[in-house]
């Protein structure tokens, strides 16, 4: 019965006799129920306080007065009026995917109306419970459910989910992304990793999704990772610079009013591509936290969730400098008590292609990999007459031939930098409609413009979709903690991007220059963007620019030692701060 129940920061607003104000109480870490009455009606209920303080309030959700107010249900707000006198049960810090699940049961729940009337009452019966939590959605709920259930004017109020014969069922966790997602609602601070394509970045939405808004805060190493999860980068949540100032230099900065709101508030800390993450910068964080927080627990208490491969692209370091990764922090032992691995990949189906990228992941560059590689020099650069995007090592690259390709375009110069009598490669920033394709990484051509006074660009994808694109918003938490929004195309050039920029894209077709490759992990990172080997075209191959770092090698290595954990004994083993636990699942 999860989805009928949820634990949040509730207010209940009742109208004074004689309409002379409201009474409003509020509750926090109350938890809210929908069940039934003795009549079978649908009811809210709201348990919150403690001893004398402690109450439990009811509300009957019958007659065309109930309303839902969703707008915000994305920020874990919402609200519900309840009956004809006005009364609004108001929720907030709820978990978004728990708040959505509760309100689609909610909403169909009253919508179908009470059960049938029980029996007349038989000698030696029990009393129908004056409370029972609602049972789970059934296929006579979707069947019984009207066209919508009322809301406020403009209050963003969703209709009633349409049949499940033509509604898109939406991706579902795997078991080891499910164990993922326990061990994280257990408390315990996690790293969790897993190959390219492995669907670390979908997981860690879910698992923002499922934990309170005001207290979590969702960071990643570049601004491209941190777009991804709608959150910020991490130096912006520290507040406290590169970090190389002396500790108290740093901490000062750390006490400014708002980034140390901040820091206090946080009690669930996410942090993606964690491979970039220099050492030193985490050894840092986690002694300005403990001053902050003036809590000496490791972190200052705060849970961490911590996501990325350490056999991908290391921290960027100056030239004379040491690369030092988290993992070889001195604080890294007692701050992660569970380490999980995710080893079914998603992105690539083919096994071929599969096996080719593990080998090349760790390093290992027999002659059937080079093979393989040297075999795509002879792939056709283009789909459908879509080119394929360039993957370079280096920015310069990626400007020199973003421009060059541009120049050669012929046509008159539109607001939006393109051109419309060729076709202009562009590449999708944002998840439009994943039904039809349209994800962040899909790429397709402008043909043409619309005739109104926006004249905005028209593209033809991939996948076959040809749309008008409209501007888009994003929406992240900012260094205060306040929601930030920029409004904009989600179009940007594609016929090149460094790899660096690629972290995280899925590819369907795809050009690799890898002369110039600099950093151990790089070239697995860029051939691990695309789908498969037909997708692929690796310009200019040498095995010897296959290359893992020895260092990460041996921290794999030294994990996978360890016991392998069951879910049943994760509580049992993860417990202890002097050793870390590993579950390959």
């Amino acid at each position: 019965m999860e989805d009928a129940e949820l634990r949040c920061t509730v207010a209940v607003e009742q109208p004074l006799p004689g309409g002379q104000g409201l009474r409003r109480r509020v509750m926090r870490g109350a938890l809210v129920l929908l069940g039934r009455n003795e009549l079978r009606q649908p009811v809210l209920r709201v348990v919150g306080g403690s001893g004398a303080a402690a109450a439990a309030l009811s509300f009957a959700l019958v007659g065309d007065a109930v309303r839902l107010f969703t707008r915000f249900a994305g920020d874990g707000r919402a609200a519900v009026r309840v009956g004809p006198d006005g009364a609004q049960v108001l929720l907030s810090d709820c978990p978004p995917d728990a708040l959505r699940r509760f309100l689609r049961l909610l909403r169909l729940k009253v919508a179908a109306g009470p059960r049938a009337a029980p029996r007349g009452p038989r000698l030696l019966d029990r009393p129908p419970p004056a409370f029972s939590v609602i049972s789970q959605l059934q296929e006579r709920d979707l069947l019984r459910a009207p066209g919508r259930l009322h809301g406020g004017e403009g209050q963003g109020e969703r209709p009633a989910e349409v049949p499940r014969a033509v509604r898109r069922p939406p991706a579902r966790l795997s078991a080891e992304q499910e164990a993922v997602l326990s061990a994280v609602r257990s408390g315990k601070s996690i790293f969790f990793t897993g190959c390219a394509g492995t669907g670390k970045s979908f997981l860690l939405k879910r698992i923002v999704g499922s934990l309170p808004p005001k207290s979590t805060y969702a960071t990643a190493s570049t601004g491209v990772a941190a777009c991804h999860i709608g959150g910020t980068t991490l130096h912006a949540f520290a507040g406290i610079g590169s970090g190389k100032a002396p500790l108290e230099q740093c901490i000062q900065l750390a006490e400014r009013p708002g980034v140390r709101q901040h820091w206090l508030a946080c009690q669930h800390l996410i942090i993606d591509e964690i491979s970039m993450v220099d050492g030193k910068f985490f050894d840092r964080l986690e002694a300005v936290a403990r001053a902050v927080r003036k809590r000496d627990e490791p972190f200052g208490g705060i849970q961490l969730i911590i996501c990325g491969d350490f056999l991908q692209l290391p921290p960027v370091c100056k030239a004379h400098e040491e690369t030092k990764f988290c993992f070889q922090a001195k604080s890294w032992r007692k701050c992660i008590h569970i380490n999980m691995e995710l080893t079914e990949v998603r992105r690539q189906t083919d096994k071929t292609f599969v096996s080719l990228l593990s080998a090349v992941r760790l390093g290992r560059c027999t002659e059937e990999v080079t093979r393989l590689l040297m075999q795509t020099a002879t792939n056709r650069s283009e789909r459908d007459g879509i080119l394929a995007t360039r993957l370079c090592t280096h920015k310069d690259d990626v400007e020199i031939t973003n421009e060059r390709r541009l120049q050669q375009l012929s046509g008159e110069v539109h607001a939006f930098e393109a051109l419309d009598s060729d076709p202009m490669l562009v590449m999708l920033a944002k998840n439009l409609d994943v039904s039809q394709g349209l994800v962040n990484g899909a790429r397709g051509v402008v043909v043409g413009f619309e005739s109104e006074e926006k004249g905005l660009p028209k593209v033809r994808f991939l996948c076959g979709v040809t749309q008008v694109i409209k501007m888009e918003k994003w929406v992240f938490k900012g260094p205060s903690g306040v929601h930030l929004s920029r409004q904009q195309l989600p179009l940007k050039l594609a016929w090149a991007i460094s790899i660096h920029k690629s972290q995280g894209m899925s590819l369907d077709c795809v050009e690799i220059s890898l002369s110039r490759v600099f950093e151990s992990g790089q070239a697995y990172v860029a051939l691990s963007r695309a789908r498969s080997l037909a997708g692929l075209r690796v310009l200019d191959f040498d095995p010897k620019v296959v290359r893992a770092d020895p260092s990460v090698l041996q921290f794999y290595k030294q994990l996978r030692r360890h016991q392998l954990l069951t879910q049943d004994s994760l509580h049992t083993h993860s417990g202890a701060d002097d050793k870390e636990n590993w579950k390959r699942s």
